[in-house]
């Protein structure tokens, strides 16, 4: 549980998501229009609520898998020790592969998995960003596509969460500690 009050400024609206959303699967379409079948892989727990709203707009042969890997815990600071939870369930080799991820922020996660899956050798693997923070960057690694660039803010809702809480806001807000009365 959060230790400050706080509230949450709307930064990026629900009907945006769903317009970029819809964006995002035509460009990762016409990069997989050949595919047998596009394994997505989503990145636990916050891309759920994108990779759902993503693999119903994808007009592709799709099989989705999970991974959970954690660098947060229940901080507002990545502490840049990724852990993998929970591995895919199926193998990737010789297949057509798109990561999903919620937010990439110092890059630690994403560099991670992505290095991680590489080694599995899939025929093409890419990676989506809901939102990108460059200028938390750490390593040197750009997500293929991306939904939204944003400010250096601590950001909760669709899927995104503070110590597992505004997960389910249809928007994306920046949290603002206030001053307990």
């Amino acid at each position: 549980m959060p230790t400050r009050p706080y509230v949450i400024d709307q930064l990026i609206s629900a009907k945006s998501i769903a317009a970029r959303i819809e964006e995002l699967c035509l460009e990762i379409q016409g990069e997989f229009a050949d595919t047998d079948k596009l394994v997505v892989v989503g990145l636990l727990r916050g891309s759920f609520v994108f990779i759902a709203d993503l693999v119903r707009e994808l007009d592709l042969p799709i099989e989705v898998d999970f991974l959970e890997a954690s660098s947060y815990g229940d901080g507002t600071e990545s502490t840049r020790e990724v852990r993998i939870l929970k591995d895919l369930r199926g193998g990737i080799e010789g297949r057509d592969v798109l990561v999903v991820e919620d937010i990439v922020d110092t890059g630690h996660t994403l560099f991670h998995v992505t290095a991680m899956l590489k080694a599995r050798k899939p025929a093409r693997l890419k990676t989506v960003a809901l939102l990108d923070k460059p200028s938390r960057r750490e390593v040197d690694l750009r997500a293929d596509y991306t939904g939204f660039e944003i400010p250096d803010e601590f950001v909760v809702g669709y899927g995104i969460d503070f110590a597992q809480r505004n997960r389910n806001l249809p928007f994306i807000g920046k949290v603002r500690f206030t001053e307990e009365s």
